[in-house]
C-alpha cells in the first residue's frame, strides 16, 4: 500500500507597527527589558477596551492582494478562549468567520485564509529554578497568520514555500520576518494515508527555522508512515520539535474549533473597510512594489542568468545596486548587461563578503557608486581594461572610493594595445622562457597559453589579451 504524505502550513508574521494590535503600547522585538512595552489595556486591566490599528489591517490586506486573495470588506474579531499564562485576558483576540483575506495562491500553492490576531506573551524557562518566566511585552503585538490549503505534499516544498512567503512579506515591508527573533513561526499539519485519503492531521508547532521546518516534516512523515505499516493508529494531536534530538514529541490532544468556543468580541465594532480612508482596494493594490516572481522575470528578460536573478530577488539591495549601475550605463545589448551583471554578482559580493560588509552597511557607507560601477564596466566594454585589470580597479574602488578612469592611469592598469609599445614586452617573455619556446615549437600549444600569462602578469593584466597572444605567435614562428 503506498501512503503519501499531505501538508498544509499556518505561518504567522508579527507585523511592522508602531504599536500594538489594541493599544497603544510599542510594538519593539529588540526591547530586552521584560514588561516594558505594556499597558492596561494589553495587560487587561478591567474597564479597559481596545482599538484596532489600522496599519495592521492595512498590512494584512496589502498581503492578501499580492497573492491575489479575495479582501473582505466586512470582518470582525471573535474571542478564542483557552486558559494559558502567556494570555493576559484569559483568551485571544482572532477572527474566525470573517477573515481579511480569503483564496490565492503563491508559487502555486493554494492559500485558505489569511487573517489577523494578537500574539500571546513570551514564556521564559529557568533550568536552574525550574521557574517558567512570562514577558509581556510580545503580548498584544499585531499577528498576521496564513493558512494554506492541504495540498503540499514533500518537506522540501513546504520549506520552499515558507521562504517564499518570507521574502514576498519583506517586500511588502510588513514584517521584518525573522524567524531567530520569533517574528516568523511555522506551524505544519501532517498526514499520511494512501492516495486518495487524507488521514489523520498532526500538528507540529512553533519552528522556528527553515530547516527545522524541513527536519520536523520529514520525521513525522516517518514516524507516521512506521507507525501505520506496524499496524498503529496515528492520534490527531500538537507535537513540538526536538531541535536537539531531531525528532517530534507529543504535547497535547488536538483542539477543535469547538474548543475554542469562539464567539464576536463585543468591545470591538464591526469593521467595514469601505469606510475607512486608506483601505479601499484601489488604495491598497496601487501600494503593491514589484513582487520577487516580477523581479525575477525582469531580470532574466534582461538576458541575466537564473543564479544572479535569483541573487537579486533574495537579497534586494544587491539587485536595487545593479538597477542602478544599468539605469546609469549604456549598455546597448544581453552581453552587455549580462557582463555587468558577473562583475555585480560574482566579484562585488565576494568584496562584501570577504569584509563582512553588511547589507545596511553597503547600503549607507559604500563608496563603490552605481555610476562610477557603471563607468568601470563600459572601460571593459570599450577595451580600455583588461578584465583582470577590472578585478584589479574594483578592489580598490571598494576599499578606497574613486573613479575607475584615475586608478587605471594611476596603476597603469589602461589595457595596451599599441603593438609598438608591447613588442618589448613579448621580447622579454621570449628570452626569459627560452625551455618553455622550445616546448611550443615542438608542439606543446598549452605552452603558448603560459608565455600569455606571463605576459599578463609582467603588465599587471594592462595588456590586450588578444594582441599579446598575436605578438607572441608571430615571433615564435
Amino acid at each position: 500500500m503506498e501512503l503519501v504524505p499531505t501538508i498544509g502550513l499556518e505561518i504567522h508574521a508579527e507585523l511592522k507597527t508602531a504599536t500594538k494590535m489594541f493599544c497603544c503600547s510599542k510594538n519593539d522585538s529588540d526591547e530586552t527589558r521584560p514588561n516594558t512595552n505594556i499597558c492596561p489595556v494589553c495587560m487587561a486591566h478591567p474597564g479597559t477596551l481596545p482599538v484596532i490599528n489600522r496599519e495592521a489591517v492595512r498590512h494584512v490586506l496589502r498581503v492578501g492582494a499580492a497573492i491575489e486573495g479575495k479582501l473582505a470588506d466586512y470582518t470582525e474579531f471573535d474571542r478564542k478562549n483557552y486558559f494559558y499564562p502567556d494570555l493576559p485576558k484569559g483568551y485571544q483576540l482572532s477572527q474566525y468567520m470573517y477573515p481579511l483575506v480569503s483564496g490565492g495562491s503563491l508559487n502555486g500553492i493554494d492559500i485558505t485564509r489569511i487573517h489577523l490576531e494578537e500574539d500571546t506573551a513570551s514564556s521564559q524557562h529557568d533550568p536552574d529554578t525550574g521557574a517558567t518566566l512570562v514577558d509581556y511585552n510580545r503580548a498584544g503585538v499585531p499577528l498576521m497568520e496564513l493558512v494554506t490549503e492541504p495540498v503540499i505534499h514533500s518537506a522540501t516544498d513546504a520549506g520552499n514555500f515558507a521562504r517564499d512567503f518570507q521574502l514576498v512579506i519583506r517586500y511588502l515591508g510588513s514584517s521584518d520576518a525573522n524567524m531567530e527573533k520569533g517574528e516568523m513561526r511555522v506551524e505544519a499539519n501532517i498526514s499520511v494515508a494512501p492516495l486518495g485519503d487524507r488521514g489523520t492531521k498532526v500538528e507540529v508547532k512553533n519552528l522556528n527555522s527553515f530547516r527545522s521546518v524541513e527536519r520536523a516534516i520529514e520525521y513525522e512523515i516517518r514516524r507516521q508512515t512506521e507507525l501505520i505499516a506496524s499496524g498503529g493508529v496515528v492520534v490527531q494531536e500538537t507535537r513540538g520539535w526536538d531541535e536537539a534530538a531531531q525528532k517530534t514529541f507529543s504535547q497535547r490532544i488536538k483542539e477543535g474549533s469547538a474548543d475554542y468556543r469562539y464567539f464576536p468580541e463585543p468591545d470591538l465594532p464591526k469593521l467595514v473597510r469601505s469606510g475607512v480612508k486608506g483601505l479601499s482596494d484601489d488604495e491598497i493594490r496601487f501600494s503593491i512594489p514589484e513582487l520577487p516572481a516580477a523581479r525575477y522575470a525582469r531580470y532574466t528578460s534582461l538576458g541575466i542568468v537564473s543564479n544572479d536573478a535569483g541573487l537579486y530577488v533574495r537579497e534586494p539591495w544587491i539587485g536595487n545596486f545593479f538597477d542602478a549601475v544599468i539605469a546609469a550605463g549604456r549598455f546597448k545589448d544581453g552581453a552587455a548587461i549580462q557582463l555587468a551583471s558577473n562583475y555585480v554578482a560574482t566579484d562585488l559580493m565576494k568584496l562584501c563578503r570577504d569584509s563582512r560588509k553588511t547589507e545596511t552597511q553597503f547600503e549607507q557607507n559604500s563608496v563603490v557608486k552605481p555610476e562610477l560601477f557603471a563607468q568601470l564596466i563600459e572601460m571593459i566594454l570599450d577595451k580600455k581594461i583588461s578584465s583582470r585589470g577590472a578585478k584589479d580597479i574594483l578592489a580598490i574602488m571598494f576599499e578606497q572610493g574613486g573613479s575607475p578612469k584615475e586608478i587605471a592611469a594611476r596603476e597603469g592598469l589602461e589595457q595596451k594595445s599599441d603593438e609598438n609599445a608591447l613588442l618589448s614586452i613579448v621580447q622579454q617573455i621570449i628570452n626569459s622562457n627560452q625551455t618553455v619556446v622550445t616546448e611550443f615549437k615542438g608542439g606543446k600549444q598549452e605552452a603558448l597559453q603560459f608565455l600569455l600569462g606571463q605576459g599578463m602578469k609582467l603588465t599587471k593584466g594592462a595588456a590586450d589579451p588578444n594582441v599579446l597572444r598575436e605578438l607572441l605567435v608571430r615571433h615564435l614562428q
